[in-house]
């Protein structure tokens, strides 16, 4: 959304965050350091989730977690910023769906709706995922997924809600760079 100068204004950057492969948990914790700042002003985390794998190869269980921001930056430069995250942690796509360090999605950019086949908006597959829409609801009870309705809505008729795993805090769990968590959610859940 461009305001009347042209200018982009601050929109709720959802991003979706999953690890199978190492310290899991550390590795959400630096993609979330990877991810915030420059532009993109982290402003909540989730708590962390763990769920078998949708898809791909048989392979190790995920933890999930869920990354809100605020941000004018164009919803490409946001995906070049996931993919340097996942860069950062030695990310290799060999086998799709296949296990990684770090998976960083976008979700959703504001309401924006894209076709583009580089960055379909909002996220193409995030309305029959629990792992996407159960860490999204625990940061965000209110929030809704442009073209489809209700997050709560969404993880009520997903047939595999029954497989995501909330950890407990002493598992496990994220904050935000020290900087964001200034002004932002960056509590255990």
């Amino acid at each position: 959304m461009t305001g009347s100068a042209g200018v982009r204004s601050e929109r709720t950057i959802v991003l979706a965050l999953g690890s199978n492969l190492g310290d899991r948990l550390a590795n959400l914790q630096r993609g979330i350091t990877e991810l915030c700042g420059a532009g993109l002003r982290c402003t909540a985390v989730s708590a962390v989730f763990e769920t078998a794998p949708v898809g791909g190869p048989d392979q190790d269980d995920y933890l999930n977690a869920v990354l809100l921001a605020s941000s004018a930056l164009p919803g490409r430069e946001i995906l070049s910023r996931c993919q340097q995250a996942e860069a950062a942690l030695h990310r290799v796509r060999t086998v799709r769906w296949g296990p990684r360090t770090l998976d960083a999605d976008i979700i959703a950019c504001g309401t924006e709706v894209s076709t583009d086949p580089l960055l379909t908006l909002p996220h193409p597959r995030a309305h029959e995922r629990a792992f996407v829409l159960a860490p999204w609801l625990d940061v965000a009870p209110d929030a809704v997924l442009p073209g489809y309705g209700s997050v709560a809505s969404l993880l009520a008729a997903v047939p595999d809600r029954d497989g995501v795993r909330r950890l407990s805090q002493s598992a496990g769990c994220l904050s935000l760079p020290a900087e964001a968590a200034k002004e932002a959610d960056s509590t255990c859940r």
